[in-house]
């Protein structure tokens, strides 16, 4: 969630004033940073991973499993962490990190350093993620447990779903029908922007997930569930007046969406151009692994008719007006806008020459007078446009202490829009006073149940990112058809029963893997240099070794010899997620084959190569079908529990039953062979540690939560 600002928010009435202040100071702040950075060079590979948990409160008497909101209990207690480490061992680590989230019940953590490039930071992830959960686990009270699950099925329910038990009338920032007030932690930031969003929206969010027939269910289906009459707020009758759908699932407020959790990459690039063309690359990747990483198929009490999350979110935090989505002329507004603020990407991006204007197809709405002056600074079209559309949005939490800021010092009025665009890959500037370079955040991916699944799914895309660089491979294709996969992927069962727009061919002629440009050294050149960190060029007659690292700073892509260019039209087709994952007959070697290969240009000793096989053999099952994702397992287990009654109710005791289910298996207390390979240790047996620092001088003596 990053760093949260202290003072005084201002409502929606006030704060809209300063919008256009916010916007002209924005952009001056990152024109100041980018004639900074603009030409900054040779940034090592550094990434990490952000893990979201819901803490869930087991009441065994009642058979009830709430969510619990100590949140900030919880992460004062943590804040004590270093004293009761630095007793335990003499060992230099760095701590990890916690912090806080939307929910009250919800903690985000990070491995407290970034990790580098070395394989022996790649094979410390899995660790690393047990670490940090049991490190929480011991911090909690005996019943609470901290689950890394992305939606919990009865949030917003008939009965008691969180612990202590808040009454949803009291919802004042939302005005839900169904969500506490109490549901929201309760730093300033989350409650003003929850009303914000609903008062410059003009109404509540409304989010309708379509209902799963099951024998039992009713047709038409209208939820009994909902408080139709109910008359406390304005917004209350607008469920029967439209917002609710027949035969969908209702979600009025942002915390449906916003308490959700996932798991997401970052990765530091080498330079600007470096971090443009990995941001293109990741675009295509998105709608793919959130279809292998479906794990939110529950709502509300019921089984949804989709498995994934995104459009929750997307719906959640939806503040656009009626003028804005095309409901009204436009009058008080500038643009009809086709997204929410929370959704996938609109723009490529890089200048590489594969980057044809015919794949951005698609309409996106920018302010003219910031793109101008943008271009006059000297930035290129795309990104130019890119920043130019995301300065459409408004900002929605604005603090009476932080209008007035020395733009050249700060960079909080530009990340006050640029965060609050949520999309499936985030562009990110490098932060105002830091050694951080230009960054790129991967964000599709539904968090899994074990850190086994975590780890598999986070080094599969590390590995996979410095596939693509090596062997400079070309992913494109037109975003109206990254924008159908995206909404593709979120159907139930997709992975198996739906088509994807894919790339045919990723190669150019000369890009292959095996040929001299396309192969990893980290040999030294003609003059010396060690080329693991990326020389570039030829090996100059030296032989090539494995790389004994992973390395940032690759040369653009080649330009074809023969000039060909292929139509846009003929560049994709559409492909099972098997296909995509594991090739095509000798057309398309799958993505999975692309990590394997790059695999060969690296020194791996065998239990590195042991334990990223057993990542591989995940992936590569859970896109054939032999094994389930999560949310293939949760629809299975709801409808086979004994209490379920065929009507798509998730009930009190089937939710507690499966949230037992869940962390027994994590702790590897119950097999479950459809979900996960015979090899996986779980928690219980292996608790993982803390990442080591590079030098003792690095250490962790102090401790940031927060």
């Amino acid at each position: 969630m990053g760093l949260l600002s202290l003072g005084t928010p201002l409502s929606w009435d006030d704060a809209k004033k300063y919008a256009e202040h916010v916007r002209a100071h924005g952009i001056a702040q990152f024109l100041h940073t980018w004639d900074r950075l603009k030409d900054r060079q040779g940034d090592e590979l550094m990434w990490g991973d952000e893990v979201e948990y819901m803490v869930v409160a087991f009441d065994n008497e009642t058979r009830n499993a709430k969510l619990s909101l100590r949140q900030t209990e919880i992460l004062e207690k943590l804040s004590g962490v270093c004293n009761d480490l630095s007793e335990e061992t003499d060992e230099h680590f760095v701590v990890p990190t916690f912090h806080p989230e939307y929910g009250r019940y919800m903690l985000e953590s990070t491995p407290g350093a970034p990790y580098t490039g070395s394989l022996s930071d790649l094979m410390s992830v899995e660790g690393n993620m047990r670490y940090r959960r049991n490190l929480a686990r011991r911090h909690l009270k005996a019943h609470e447990i901290p689950l890394s699950f992305t939606s919990f099925p009865r949030l917003g329910a008939p009965g008691v779903f969180t612990e202590p038990y808040y009454d949803p009338a009291d919802a004042v920032s939302s005005h839900s029908l169904f969500l506490p007030q109490e549901i929201t932690n309760p730093h300033a930031r989350f409650p003003t922007l929850t009303a914000n969003i609903r008062s410059r929206r003009g109404s509540k969010v409304a989010i309708n997930l379509p209902i799963f027939f099951d024998e039992r269910t009713p047709r038409p289906f209208k939820d009994p569930t909902v408080p139709w009459d109910r008359n406390i707020y304005p917004e209350d009758a607008e469920a029967k007046n439209g917002a609710a759908l027949l035969d969908h699932i209702y979600l009025d407020a942002m915390g449906f969406g916003m308490g959700c959790c996932c798991l997401q990459l970052t990765f530091q690039s080498c330079n600007v151009t470096e971090a443009r063309r990995l941001y293109d690359a990741f675009i295509p990747l998105g709608p793919i692994m959130l279809a292998l990483t479906a794990a939110s198929p529950l709502w509300r009490g019921y089984i949804a008719d989709v498995d994934c999350r995104w459009n929750v979110i997307a719906g959640s935090v939806d503040d656009r007006t009626e003028e804005e989505r095309g409901l009204k002329p436009l009058k008080e507004n500038r643009f009809v806008i086709p997204k929410s603020r929370y959704d996938s990407v609109d723009l490529y991006i890089s200048e590489d020459w594969i980057n044809r204007p015919e794949y951005n197809d698609t309409n996106v709405p920018y302010d003219q007078a910031i793109y101008d002056r943008l271009r006059e600074h000297g930035l290129d079209n795309l990104l130019s446009k890119h920043i130019a559309h995301l300065f459409i949005r408004d900002p929605l939490v604005i603090f009476s202490e932080l209008i007035d800021q020395d733009d050249t010092v700060s960079m909080d009025h530009f990340e006050n829009i640029q965060s609050t665009n949520w999309q499936t890959v985030r562009f990110k500037p490098p932060p105002a006073n830091s050694s951080i370079g230009w960054r790129v955040e991967f964000r599709s991916m539904e968090v899994q149940v074990t850190d086994f699944e975590n780890a598999a799914f986070a080094v599969f895309i590390v590995l996979l990112s410095r596939a693509i660089m090596e062997y400079q491979l070309n992913l494109y294709m037109p975003i109206s058809k990254v924008d159908e996969n995206m909404q593709t992927a979120q159907k139930r069962d997709a992975v198996l029963s739906e088509k994807f727009y894919f790339r045919k061919n990723i190669f150019s002629s000369s890009n292959r893997p095996g040929t001299p440009s396309s192969t990893g050294s980290s040999t030294p050149n003609s003059s010396g240099e060690d080329c693991s960190c990326g020389c570039g060029g030829t090996s100059n007659g030296y032989v090539k070794k494995k790389a004994k690292k992973m390395r940032n700073c690759f040369p653009a892509p080649p330009k074809p010899v023969d000039g060909v260019v292929t139509p846009v039209e003929e560049e994709y087709e559409l492909m099972t997620i098997k296909e995509i994952m594991t090739g095509k007959a000798d057309e398309f070697p799958g993505l999975i084959g692309l990590v394997r290969t790059y695999l060969e240009t690296l020194d791996l000793d065998p239990a590195t190569t042991e334990q990223i096989d057993k990542y591989l053999d995940l992936i590569h099952r859970r896109a054939t079908g032999e094994l389930m994702t999560l949310a293939t397992w949760m629809r299975g287990f709801v409808r086979s529990h004994p209490a379920y009654q065929f009507d798509s109710v998730v009930s009190q005791e089937i939710n507690y039953d499966l949230m037992v289910a869940v962390d027994e298996i994590e702790r590897g207390i119950r097999q479950e062979p459809t979900l996960l390979p015979e090899h996986y240790a779980s928690g219980m047996r292996n608790k993982g540690k803390p990442k080591p620092t590079e030098t003792k001088s690095e250490g962790s003596s102090q401790c940031i939560i927060g």
